[in-house]
């Protein structure tokens, strides 16, 4: 592994110990995170880990942003995650039985990520009660997340899954209105969200039509957030 330079240490120690999976350590486990970490930068389309890929790696994205997709035998793929910048990932591979990615990862624009050794990491939680709460934490946190996915992706129509996603990206601080940056393609958010790009067209033809956005290029302008979220209290009913 290549050693870090002292800026890059720097940023690194800044960085993970923001981290639920790190926050905790005390001060010789974690630098000892920091001597088995890497620095990765990935430009646009290229792929950070394969499906089935032995893992050897936990990661933060620094910046950027990177796909989790899954492929079917037929090669179709379905994008499971889309991963934002501070946001740790492929944590669990420490606990499966046969130490493999699940998903392939790509980068979906230039990005840069801090590679944690899983191997380091697991020594650490065999040693450490604070460490394993911290990952049941932030595994807890995570299953709960997916099972709001999987409510959202059988349960409710493309309409309700729009809106969802358009409120997920809305900064906790826009009260009233808002405005959300596409920053992926559009055909990435409909994979993500489980429907086609013509039906992801036609939803925010619609959201327009009726007043709730509208569309300048890539950005969407959120006229009345409440609106919004009213919708989905009431299920998309």
């Amino acid at each position: 592994m290549k050693q870090l330079t002292t800026e890059q240490r720097t940023d690194a120690r800044h960085g993970l110990r923001r981290c639920l999976l790190f926050s905790q350590l005390p001060e010789d486990q974690f630098e000892c995170i920091i001597e088995h970490t890497r620095a990765v930068e990935l430009d646009e389309g290229a792929v950070l880990f394969e499906q089935h890929q032995p893992a050897k790696d936990i990661f933060m994205l620094r910046s950027g942003q990177i796909k989790l997709a899954l492929a079917s035998p037929e090669g179709q793929e379905k994008i499971i995650d889309l991963i934002s910048p501070g946001v740790t990932f492929a944590e669990a591979v420490m606990f499966s039985g046969n130490h493999v990615y699940p998903v392939t990862a790509t980068a979906l624009t230039g990005s840069r990520l801090w590679g944690v050794d899983a191997g380091t990491y697991e020594g650490i939680l065999r040693q450490s009660t604070d460490a394993c709460f911290a990952v049941m934490a932030q595994m807890s946190r995570r299953l709960h997340w997916h099972i709001a996915e999987i409510d959202r992706l059988t349960l409710h129509n493309a309409t309700f899954r729009v809106i969802a996603y358009l409120l997920d990206q809305v900064p906790s601080t826009d009260l009233h209105a808002s405005q959300v940056q596409l920053d992926v393609p559009k055909h990435v958010i409909a994979s993500r969200l489980s429907i086609t790009p013509e039906t992801l067209s036609r939803t925010f033809s619609r959201l327009n039509k009726d007043g709730y956005i509208d569309i300048v290029d890539q950005t969407v302008r959120i006229h009345d957030i409440e609106r919004l979220q009213a919708y989905i209290q009431s299920g998309g009913g």
